[in-house]
């Protein structure tokens, strides 16, 4: 089985979403196999989006990141980077297909609701950072 995180962002937490998404993934089989409510502070947020610093989006990210609790969590089924991605939909919510996480209760760009890793590589380094137990 594959794994793959997925947070649900400030904007989804607090339009209390948190149940509709978690309970997407686990109808399509997916397994929770860790999950926590945490605030973002600005360290976290530089080490968990590293790649996008220096980006002219970066400090919008950073900033809204850091506004409040999130949702993180590990799902495990089979394909999951690839499933999960495609359930989330486009990135620009406003391009997202309906249907999709982000088509259905997103608002832009940067309040779309919910990050997920996009590749096994980003999943390994991101589930390190937020699970580093797991």
């Amino acid at each position: 089985m594959d794994r793959t995180l997925v947070v649900i962002k400030p904007d989804g937490v607090g339009r209390r979403l948190v149940g509709d998404i978690i309970s997407r993934f686990e109808r399509r089989g997916f397994k929770i196999k860790a999950m926590r409510l945490f605030e973002f502070d600005s360290k976290l947020a530089r080490d968990f989006y590293s790649p996008h610093i220096g980006k002219p989006f970066f400090p919008e990210l950073e900033n809204f990141i850091t506004s409040g609790p999130v949702v993180a969590a590990v799902l495990e089924g089979n394909k999951a980077v690839d499933v999960v991605r495609s359930m989330i939909g486009d990135t620009k919510s406003f391009e997202a297909a309906s249907g999709t996480i982000r088509g259905d209760y997103g608002l832009g760009y940067t309040d779309n609701v919910i990050h997920a890793s996009d590749s096994t590589e980003s999943y390994a380094r991101e589930s390190k950072i937020l699970f580093p137990n797991l």
